[in-house]
């Protein structure tokens, strides 16, 4: 069963990161890392030796799919997040063949109920192939906001989301039901001028801070200036540059079909474990 969104953690506000959405593009969109998946997710799609007719694009702030991809789908939904009731998507069992997703998966509350809708609404031997955003993605600036907080401050306020490491992925494609699950990493280290470079350029991505328990009230001016500092201090090249980490998690499940891979049943190896270290041994 798909968690329902009522009892699943309410960690972000959705109203809040569509409203950030359309600044960014107001602000002239800073889509240097979406380009990068977008590159990505055409040669991960060319490699797949198979047609896909019926194709949705789910909450992408733009688009994954470049037209070499398109030409090759007979139909593609471009599902936004205007398009979804709390986080319930559209879908009708079993009519898509391929389901992408571009940079979204983070700001999810119930990914595990996300993910098992997409697998039920996929054909067998259909695919869902997402990048999201997760592991160590801005750990320089969570650890000098950190910092500079508990130096003026006394404490530290949730300022960047929570993100999900690999293994919490492969297991959460596992329990929605995918075949054949598979995780990997992409990590882009960009370079800033400063620590408020980088914010003004998560700003023109539409993704600053969302989270539901956000502080409310304005970064003293003292506090923006320290963490500015301690980040230079901390985390810059020796031409003063600073850098950003974004780990960018891709995953990738199939809906089960009896053509695919199946494990073996227990007690079907022909060799035991144990035989085998002996052999090693010899």
């Amino acid at each position: 069963m798909a968690h329902s969104p009522n009892t699943a953690p309410n960690l972000f506000d959705l109203s809040l990161l569509q409203a950030r959405q359309r600044r960014a593009l107001r602000l002239g969109p800073a889509t240097f890392l979406l380009d990068r998946v977008a590159e990505d997710m055409e040669e991960r799609l060319h490699a797949v030796l198979r047609d896909f007719a019926d194709v949705a694009e789910i909450w992408t702030p733009g688009t994954v799919l470049r037209t070499p991809s398109r030409e090759r789908f007979k139909s593609v939904a471009q599902i936004g997040l205007d398009d979804s009731e709390r986080e319930i998507l559209p879908l009708e069992p079993q009519s898509l063949d391929l389901v992408v997703s571009g940079l979204a998966f983070q700001f999810v509350n119930d990914l595990p109920g996300v993910l098992t809708q997409i697998r039920r609404a996929l054909k067998p031997d259909g695919l869902l192939l997402a990048a999201m955003i997760g592991g160590d993605t801005l750990t320089e600036l969570r650890q000098s906001f950190a910092a500079a907080e508990a130096e003026l401050e006394g404490g530290v306020s949730p300022r960047v989301a929570p993100f999900a490491d690999l293994r919490d992925i492969g297991s959460l494609l596992q329990r929605a039901g995918f075949a054949l699950p598979v995780t990997d990493v992409d990590r882009i280290v960009a370079r800033y001028d400063g620590a408020f470079a980088l914010m003004a350029d998560l700003r023109r991505m539409g993704a600053t801070n969302v989270l539901v328990e956000r502080r409310r009230t304005p970064t003293r001016r003292a506090t923006m200036l320290r963490m500015a500092q301690i980040y230079g201090e901390r985390f810059a090249d020796a031409d003063g540059r600073i850098r950003a980490t974004f780990d960018v998690i891709w995953l990738s499940g199939w809906a089960p079909h009896e053509s695919q891979q199946q494990p073996l049943q227990p007690g079907s190896a022909k060799a035991s474990l144990a035989e085998a270290v002996r052999k090693t041994k010899r």
